[in-house]
């Protein structure tokens, strides 16, 4: 067994037939056999929704993506519940990876992986899709990483919660992650899409998870809807990348930007930090990378120590959130003001 959840038990499995894949040079098709996979087995999914499967279609990426493949699925024989049968992730997700790499993770390197995970979210919201559940225990390292933009995957899109019947007024994801008009009972979006990337940049710049030293509660809920951030200090990041985050997170959907404006301010974070200066305002992002780089290298110690200090409570994975936010107003509904709320 990989993992154990509330909607679901992952584990690791010997195809031995193996996959079906395109000989380029023989133009024939063939099977690798003895391929690990990955079974997602759906709890009390016997009658899944017609919405979900069509889902998964979608999902079904073409195999040259930064989306987790999914190769089919199955049904067990004697609980008739259904199994996803996955692409095998090696190295597990964002968190274990970090856990062990995150002494080498450069900025060159945050900055590669971030643009592989906008470059998976930009796919999806191409084919009008939106993940819904997108947070670190969703990306996935697939392989020993020697190329960010090989080894990366998103995985999970819209999965997350009760499969049999998908109700729209139940509130799924890791609380962090999850954008405030959600916890307010509006539909999952791309821009709630956004609004979780900026949360995993944070990830990525500091080592720590949003809010881990709080209890992911009623309060903390209530905090998110009022604009309350993850805290930052000024010299763990560039300013353009803490501006960047920021407006990801605006309390207001329309205000943050689409996948293909972060993609392109990444694409030129990259740059500026490979020193391909085109201008005065590109090298003074290249220096503001190259100052967070030299204190991440003096600060690994403090990195490590936050892992023993997260608060009991702070949960990071996915469960229903509704007891945390029933008594929320609802996202629109100005007859109420969230300081009301007690």
């Amino acid at each position: 067994m990989i993992s154990e959840g509330g909607f679901a038990t992952v584990y690791s499995a010997n195809w031995k037939n193996g996959t079906l894949e395109y000989d380029e040079d023989k133009k024939i098709f063939k099977r690798n056999p003895n391929r690990v996979i990955a079974l997602k087995c759906l709890h009390s999914s016997q009658n899944l929704s017609n919405k979900f499967l069509n889902e998964v279609k979608k999902y079904s990426i073409k195999k040259r993506s930064s989306i987790l493949n999914i190769y089919g699925i199955s049904q067990n024989p004697d609980t008739n519940e259904y199994i996803m049968v996955l692409h095998y992730a090696k190295e597990g997700n964002f968190n274990d990876w970090i856990n062990e790499n995150y002494e080498n993770f450069n900025w060159k390197d945050k900055l590669s992986a971030l643009l592989n995970i906008i470059n998976g979210l930009k796919e999806i919201h191409q084919k009008s899709i939106v993940h819904r559940d997108f947070h670190t225990g969703n990306i996935l390292f697939l392989n020993r990483v020697y190329n960010f933009k090989k080894f990366i995957s998103i995985s999970d899109m819209g999965l997350c919660g009760e499969v049999g019947y998908i109700d729209e007024t139940k509130i799924y994801g890791v609380m962090p992650y999850v954008a405030p008009e959600v916890l307010r009972r509006r539909s999952y979006t791309q821009e709630s899409d956004i609004y979780s990337f900026g949360m995993i940049m944070y990830f990525v710049a500091t080592g720590r998870q949003p809010f881990y030293n709080r209890a992911h509660d009623h309060i903390l809920a209530l905090d998110i809807c009022k604009g309350v951030k993850p805290e930052i200090n000024e010299s763990e990041a560039p300013r353009c990348y803490i501006d960047l985050m920021n407006k990801c997170w605006d309390l207001n959907p329309s205000d943050r930007p689409n996948t293909f404006k972060v993609n392109e301010l990444i694409m030129s974070f990259h740059r500026s930090y490979r020193g391909d200066f085109f201008m005065v305002e590109i090298e003074e992002i290249g220096m503001q990378f190259k100052k967070a780089e030299e204190y991440r290298k003096a600060n690994l110690s403090f990195i490590k120590n936050y892992q023993i200090t997260t608060h009991p409570q702070a949960i990071y994975t996915s469960r229903l959130l509704n007891s945390f936010t029933d008594d929320l107003p609802t996202y629109g509904d100005n007859s109420q003001c969230l300081d009301e709320v007690i």
